[in-house]
């Protein structure tokens, strides 16, 4: 009984957060990266400041290089 007890709180905690998590729109995602690509601030105080983590703001910017490399070439 414990560990059913233990199982079903556990779904809840992920699927709380699944709710809340927050989801950027894609013309958000490109004014961080364009911001952090600026550089007038370093990448550790915009992500602060937008409240994501860096390692977010490092994949977007990938994925927005990425993309721009993809477009040029075909």
């Amino acid at each position: 009984m414990a560990s059913r007890k233990k199982q079903t709180s556990e779904a809840a905690v992920r699927e709380i957060r699944r709710k809340t998590r927050r989801r950027f729109a894609p013309e958000e995602k490109i004014r961080i990266v364009l911001d952090g690509l600026r550089g007038e601030q370093s990448i550790s105080e915009l992500c602060r400041r937008e409240g994501i983590a860096s390692n977010l703001y490092y994949r977007w910017s990938k994925d927005f290089l990425e993309g721009g490399k993809k477009q040029l070439a075909g």
